[in-house]
């Protein structure tokens, strides 16, 4: 506790009245916009009109300003807290974890219900470009993004230092203006709903940093400033995404020779999925592995509950689920392992795929089944499948991470969706008219290979058998934050 009081009178005051006057801000702009002052709505309305103006009739930049406002989605912050909070947890930091969780809780709360008590509406703007639902104050988007990326700043500046510290609140605090100033040029808020929501935001986060410290103070444990050093500058090493690797136990990675063999090998292979494909649909473009007579058949026993289904696996193989699962898959593997060949080993795997199937659909542009689809609008030709090889990429990368890093029996259920998912996404596919059997053929062709390839160059179990073959090593290390920072790696 003496630490605690002694560094207290040092503290700066700069927090409090910069919460106290964001507190005063909105209080005052919720007054004048509940009883619609003449001269701010008269701003308001310029502003809106004028900005909006700016952007419209201008498809690129309209992409770009729909791309950054996309960030201050509640998907896109959820996705933030929550990947965030799992990986607190899993370097056993539940505190800083439960402190983004109620943050990031309060301010989706508070966003409808201030909207509901002031029934502001929305812009009415020449060019309309986007469709707001609710009301107009404060603006959700630019509430909830101060709130999560400001309780995300305030978690992991520990994590930070010098010029990284900088570029760190620097970024945060752009994407935080740029996701505000977007609701305007969109013409979805006022100017006004921006301010508010950013006071509003400042204040809540003031709040609940208030109510940390005052958790860590009970606790005796020292009180510091929350924006400087963060929540607890102690948590740094668990807050810092790998741990030192002791010199001359792990193998090392010849980034030059593996980078070149890689790219090697996804030419290789590439040309050999292409090759097939080539042949499949200009030889004759046939009955190959029941290419017609499969998706017919597929057609002719639809019910509503297996598009029900289909719909589901689907969707589990299209781009946004695909990515969702390798962004925590990094994420957890990251925390656990305190590693980067894991994460590597992902993104090159999928990378790659993404970038195969790009090239191979322009290529050999086949096209759909001949038969009813259930899908509408689909971007690109059905050799190979993308969907399918995604699927098998990822769900058979994830098992080669965790039974080659993982000890107990229950590794080996990872296999389960490495065998199910590609077949039950394939089935989907095929079902829903959007593919020929030898369409999913490639993809498997294109995924074991690739997977293989991959495996050999990066092999990304190294750091595990090296972990395990020197269990002690961290353990004996001096200082509580060694032992914390490692201890993730020896359980998992």
């Amino acid at each position: 506790m003496a630490t605690a009081t002694t560094g207290r009178p040092r503290r700066s005051l700069a927090p409090l009245i910069a919460v106290t006057a964001a507190a005063a801000v909105f209080v005052i702009l919720l007054i004048l916009v509940r009883v619609q002052w003449a001269p701010l709505e008269a701003a308001d309305h310029g502003a809106a009109a004028h900005l909006n103006s700016l952007v419209a009739g201008h498809a690129a930049l309209i992409s770009v300003v729909k791309a950054v406002t996309f960030l201050g989605s509640d998907g896109a912050l959820w996705t933030v807290i929550g990947v965030a909070a799992v990986l607190l947890a899993l370097r056993k930091r539940w505190w800083l974890a439960l402190y983004l969780l109620v943050t990031g809780a309060g301010a989706l709360v508070l966003d409808p219900v201030l909207k509901s008590l002031v029934g502001r509406l929305r812009p009415v703007v020449a060019h309309p470009i986007a469709h707001g639902t609710g009301d107009s104050f404060p603006s959700g988007h630019s509430l909830g993004s101060i709130v999560c990326y400001g309780a995300i700043l305030l978690v992991f500046v520990p994590a930070t230092r010098g010029r990284w510290r900088t570029g760190f609140i620097t970024v945060i605090a752009a994407l935080v203006a740029l996701i505000g100033i977007s609701r305007i040029l969109l013409g979805v808020h006022f100017l006004s709903d921006v301010i508010g929501a950013w006071a509003l935001g400042i204040t809540w986060l003031g709040v609940t940093a208030f109510a940390f410290e005052l958790t860590r103070r009970a606790a005796g444990r020292p009180v510091t400033d929350p924006v400087t050093e963060g929540l607890e500058p102690e948590a740094r090493a668990d807050l810092t995404p790998t741990a030192p690797k002791p010199a001359g136990h792990a193998p090392r990675l010849h980034r030059g020779r593996v980078a070149a063999g890689i790219v090697i090998a996804w030419v290789l292979i590439l040309g050999l999925v292409i090759g097939v494909g080539e042949l499949v649909t200009k030889d004759g473009n046939g009955n190959v592995l029941g290419d017609r007579t499969i998706p017919r058949w597929f057609a002719a026993h639809r019910t509503p509950s297996l598009n029900m289904w289909s719909k589901v696996f689907t969707t589990l193989g299209a781009t946004q689920a695909i990515l969702i699962v390798a962004l925590a898959a990094c994420v957890v593997f990251l925390a656990v392992t305190r590693r980067w060949r894991p994460v590597m080993f992902i993104a090159t795997v999928m990378f790659g795929e993404l970038a195969a199937f790009l090239i191979a659909t322009a290529v050999v542009k086949r096209p759909r089944p001949d038969v009813t689809h259930l899908d509408q609008h689909l971007p690109t030709s059905a050799y190979p499948s993308g969907h399918e090889a995604a699927t098998c990429c990822l769900y058979v990368a994830i098992a080669i991470l965790v039974i080659g890093h993982a000890r107990g029996w229950w590794r080996w259920l990872f296999l389960i969706p490495a065998f199910s998912m590609p077949v039950l996404v394939a089935l989907s596919r095929m079902y829903r008219g959007e593919h020929h059997p030898t369409d999913i053929a490639g993809s498997l062709l294109f995924s074991a290979l690739w997977l293989t390839a991959t495996s050999l160059l990066i092999r990304p179990n190294a750091d595990g058998r090296w972990r395990r073959r020197e269990p002690a090593a961290d353990a004996n290390q001096v200082g509580g934050d060694h032992v914390s920072a490692n201890h993730g790696a020896q359980s998992f």
